[in-house]
């Protein structure tokens, strides 16, 4: 096999490289090398020596032997109240006591924030990141946005948690990216001025990726020149904080304590001090947000104890039986629905590579566009061809030392974006629903009232024009003195303190 007399690498070089893949048996990636110009091996050749094909294979043999075992029920046990709590039961006083301990760490500098934002809004109908997709607020606000407008607040009222003359805080927000969604996030961000943050505080990262395997493990070519290659899920974020430079980052800053979470769910509470409070008060290395399931048969992973060890057990790995099993009190001994919303210990983040090669691989099996190897056609299939492995960021929760679960209001702080536009579940529709009734109830308990242009109480429709930025109140508070006992007629837009004044009559 010959190389283009261009290209930067010896014969020698591509040999020992093409040897190494033939050792791993995937060396039917170089049969059509010969036949592609300089630019095309090129490609090729940096993509093939970017992988680690041995421990690709191995990734393989480890996932198809988890998928197995998986697919044998598994021993569960409800979590303990050691390590539970709800926002929903828990005292007035603990849950301040909680918050007034997040602030101030907050304000100490000692919290950051991580974003993961691999995503594309490819089942809404858009190419580009989840977090650009405007979900028709009457303001236009993208998810973006909204989170970075919930920092600017509560940095606001951090500062408050320090002395006058210490009075700068800053929450630091790094962004985990994917290979299709980086560039475009970087350009958004640049293009809105990121929404008021310094450019210095929001840090973007690319989460790794792998191959896409044919179901008996073999590497599968896009085209002649390209492999096909999928991000690694969002357990990608461990090893991509490790390489990327994120944990050196937070170790130079001081930052002590993470909250991450997803884009997609437009009522996060981005670097909750109720949420971190409770975590670092009950010296937890690794801490998990999760909602009350609406119903037993609700198809969401649950926290839990699998097999002896923290985890999530998904709903299709447990009887019908199991998943109705209720409490004394009636509430779902299996009800801790899993949202993808947590806390890290800087130091556990720090420890993660120690444990790493013991971490699972999922294989999502799916419709992968690919090259004929025997007539150098693409193939674009119509049933599932391949599969993309993927590691789940509650795939450390068996590692941790110190794991700490909360419970949370489902209607305050959940509502994922992920099915298109009319779909009537976790949809554009329901996320604008969610978030415009949240600002209602900001006002009502604040002491007023919503109304209609008839002075009736507003009730949501897709035509109601509400809206409260995060700028002007976090959770609700700062707003009472100047709604109590007032009404503010739609349309209402509020996006500083001066109009919420102006609008409550």
């Amino acid at each position: 096999m010959t190389i283009s007399s261009s290209l930067p690498i010896t014969e020698a070089e591509f040999q020992t490289l093409k040897a190494r893949y033939q050792d791993a048996g995937q060396d039917h990636l170089f049969t059509y090398f010969e036949q592609l110009d300089r630019a095309e091996q090129q490609q090729l050749y940096s993509q093939l020596t970017s992988f680690d094909v041995a421990s690709i294979n191995a990734i393989y043999a480890k996932a198809v032997g988890g998928n197995q075992q998986q697919q044998q029920e598994c021993n569960v046990e409800p979590l303990s109240e050691q390590v539970y709590a709800s926002t929903l039961k828990t005292p007035a006083g603990t849950l301040l006591e909680w918050e007034t301990l997040g602030m101030s760490l907050i304000a100490q500098g000692k919290v950051a924030v991580i974003l993961m934002a691999g995503g594309q809004g490819t089942r809404l109908g858009s190419s580009a990141p989840k977090g650009c997709y405007d979900i028709n607020l009457p303001s236009g606000k993208t998810l973006f946005q909204l989170q970075a407008e919930r920092i600017l607040r509560l940095q606001t009222l951090a500062r408050q948690y320090n002395p006058p003359n210490d009075a700068n805080c800053v929450i630091p927000w790094y962004i985990m990216t994917s290979g299709p969604t980086h560039q475009p996030t970087l350009d958004f961000f640049k293009k809105n001025n990121y929404f008021g943050l310094q450019e210095e505080n929001v840090v973007f990262f690319q989460q790794g990726i792998l191959p896409c395997l044919t179901l008996d493990g073999k590497i599968i070519m896009e085209s002649k020149s390209k492999v096909a290659i999928a991000p690694d899920g969002n357990g990608g974020i461990y090893k991509a904080v490790q390489e990327s430079g994120v944990l050196d980052d937070l170790k130079r800053r001081g930052v002590l304590y993470t909250h991450c979470y997803c884009v997609d769910n437009c009522l996060a509470k981005v670097a909750d001090p109720v949420f971190l409070g409770y975590c670092v008060k009950n010296n937890t290395d690794c801490g998990v947000k999760v909602v009350g399931k609406a119903a037993p048969e609700e198809p969401v992973g649950v926290v839990c104890l699998r097999n002896g060890k923290y985890g999530v057990v998904e709903y299709s790995e447990i009887s019908k039986e199991v998943s109705e099993r209720r409490n004394a009190d009636g509430s779902l001994a299996f009800g801790a629905a899993n949202i993808a919303n947590h806390f890290f210990s800087t130091e556990f983040l720090e420890r993660v590579p120690t444990f790493a090669h013991e971490l699972e691989y999922h294989i999502a099996k799916k419709k992968i566009k690919y090259l004929d190897m025997h007539t150098g056609e693409t193939v674009v299939p119509k049933t599932n061809s391949g599969m993309k492995l993927e590691c789940f960021v509650f795939d450390v929760f068996p590692f941790a030392r110190h794991l700490s679960v909360l419970e949370v209001d489902r209607k305050d702080e959940f509502s994922p974006l992920k099915n298109a536009p009319g779909s009537g579940v976790d949809c554009p529709e329901t996320s604008r629903r969610d978030i415009i009734a949240q600002h209602i109830r900001f006002i009502e308990n604040a002491g007023g009232r919503v109304v209609d242009t008839n002075g009736n109480p507003v009730v949501y429709d897709d035509s109601v024009q509400f809206e409260v930025s995060p700028w002007v109140t976090y959770a609700g508070e700062a707003i009472a003195d100047s709604v109590r006992g007032k009404t503010i007629t739609v349309p209402a837009v509020i996006e500083t303190k001066a109009d919420l004044i102006r609008l409550a009559q």
